[in-house]
């Protein structure tokens, strides 16, 4: 919920440029009231909610022509906008499952004048899928290997993998927990930053191993895939009931083991779900933590561990590039999920198709 990552890509047969990319922050009011809605649901009515979805696609209508503007590119110069949209609420377990996605795809195409493909997650739930993850796909497309079994690691709010073997057997990946979003809420609340710059205040903390302890007998952790999660399951609030058992600790060193938490649950879930992994391209804000990379390489000390730049693709660009990607797919009415990964009974075409008009 930092804001916008937009990426203008051309696809090649088996590859992908990007011509242009934009990072487009959300006015402070609009990040507030997303994080709220989030994280007390009871209190965002109907009336919020449209609001939301009405402020979030102007974003991001704004954020295209921006983009386009800066980089010499007319609108008629691009095929497709692929939106994958502000998830609100993502309850794939519910005895009715859904997942909610804000910006008005119907404000993105008018306003751009570039037919939109949005709304992705429900169509894979609609075939009894988690609905995420859903960039597993594009990491097959872009990154499998046939010599050697490698996994893509994104590290957003949210971490997740995707595993890649290199015999061509089906992809596998899941939501292994959290990401950045603990350690993000903790020095918001203590420090007043939006993130813990290269791991700094959780390198200057002591690891609590009886909290750490704590915190991974969660029963997300040990959940077998396909699974997904978010933040409106792991939020500060989470952290604050983990925490109520335990006496004072510095602030610090709840910043460290947080750090930790997301070192080790990758780890774990890596090692459980694909020992045979030879290297770990990583992508998603993760990747500029020093701190966070070097405890992933201490836990990780068989596999070669690199962000995905030198495969061709800058990190902070994956997650907007797969988007592009999956609506490319989704015009040529091509499936953009795998059953391996999201559970769904069947492969399917993602995505509504919103016309420009123009």
């Amino acid at each position: 919920m930092d804001g916008i990552d937009a990426a203008l890509v051309e696809f090649q047969s088996r590859n992908c440029t990007l011509k242009a990319t934009l990072s487009s922050a959300y006015p402070e009011e609009l990040r507030g009231r997303l994080f709220a809605a989030v994280i007390a649901p009871h209190e965002c009515d109907v009336d919020a909610i449209g609001e939301l979805d009405h402020w979030v696609g102007v974003c991001f209508r704004d954020a295209v022509i921006e983009l386009l503007t800066n980089n010499g590119f007319r609108p008629d110069e691009v095929r497709a906008i692929g939106s994958h949209g502000q998830t609100l609420r993502h309850r794939p377990k519910a005895s009715r499952p859904f997942t909610t996605q804000l910006g008005d795809p119907n404000i993105i195409a008018a306003g751009t004048g570039i037919t939109t493909i949005a709304d992705f997650r429900r169509g894979d739930m609609a075939v009894g899928g988690e609905g995420a993850p859903l960039t597993p796909a594009f990491h097959q497309w872009r990154f499998a290997s046939d010599k050697v079994d490698r996994i893509v690691l994104n590290i957003g709010g949210i971490a997740n993998i995707t595993v890649l073997p290199a015999d061509g057997s089906a992809p596998s990946g899941f939501d292994t927990g959290p990401g950045n979003t603990l350690m993000d809420a903790w020095i918001q609340q203590h420090r007043n930053a939006g993130y813990d710059d290269n791991g700094a205040w959780a390198s200057s903390g002591q690891v609590s191993s009886d909290l750490l302890l704590n915190l991974l007998q969660d029963s997300y952790f040990s959940q077998p895939p396909p699974k997904s999660t978010g933040r409106e399951y792991f939020n500060l609030d989470w952290m604050i009931g983990m925490l109520a058992s335990f006496g004072e600790l510095p602030a610090q060193d709840i910043q460290a083991t947080l750090s930790a938490l997301t070192a080790r649950s990758i780890a774990a879930a890596i090692s459980s779900n694909a020992p045979s992994t030879g290297q770990v391209l990583v992508c998603g804000g993760g990747v500029h933590n020093t701190h966070l990379m070097d405890q992933l390489a201490t836990q990780l000390a068989e596999a070669d561990i690199t962000s995905t730049e030198p495969f061709g693709l800058h990190p902070d660009w994956v997650e907007a590039t797969a988007f592009a990607w999956l609506a490319h797919r989704t015009l040529a009415g091509k499936p953009g999920n795998l059953p391996s990964v999201t559970g769904a009974q069947r492969a399917a075409v993602l995505g509504g198709i919103y016309l420009s008009g123009s």
